[in-house]
């Protein structure tokens, strides 16, 4: 039985995500999802609360052909222990997939194994981008799983990051 560990903030969970997860899906018989910084969120770069994250997550992968776990992670303000603290909050797992270089370093020094997977469309699919979008009013809907888009109008997330954003 292999099970994979995929991090990621999910600010807004999108398409490339999803590319990711789904491969990943096809090697590992589970994956492990952690929602990083789980503790932040009403802020421009954070807007989400982890169970909202947990919530696009979790709908947009009710027909992935893969058993998943979705547990949302803390931050903890020293890297040496970072490791250690994200096994303590997770099923045990074989394999860490990520490109995000500190990410990739530590688990590599825990003598975890360490794949990078490559990342879909990048420049257009990530958070920053579509948050960006949608402060601007410009159309993101189609860069997430249809199961964001209601989420994020569920919880009135545009209006959200839009008040969260605006100046007194």
């Amino acid at each position: 039985m292999s099970r994979g560990f995929y991090i990621g903030r999910f600010q807004p969970y999108h398409n490339g995500h999803q590319s990711v997860l789904e491969r990943i899906a096809r090697t590992a018989d589970e994956i492990v999802i952690g929602v990083g910084s789980a503790q932040v969120s009403h802020t421009v770069a954070n807007p989400f609360t982890a169970g909202e994250r947990v919530l696009m997550l979790t709908r947009s992968l009710e027909d992935l052909d893969c058993p998943f776990y979705v547990i949302p992670i803390e931050d903890v303000q020293r890297n040496a222990l970072w490791v250690a603290h994200v096994r303590s909050m997770t099923p045990p797992f074989d394999t860490v997939y990520s490109s995000n270089p500190l990410v990739m370093q530590l688990f590599a020094e825990a003598g975890v194994d360490v794949q990078s997977p490559d990342m879909y469309e990048r420049l257009t699919h990530s958070g920053t981008v579509i948050r960006q979008r949608m402060l601007g009013g410009e159309p993101w809907e189609h860069l997430v799983p249809p199961a964001v888009v209601d989420v994020i109008r569920e919880i009135h997330g545009v209006e959200r990051l839009q008040r969260i954003a605006g100046s007194d």
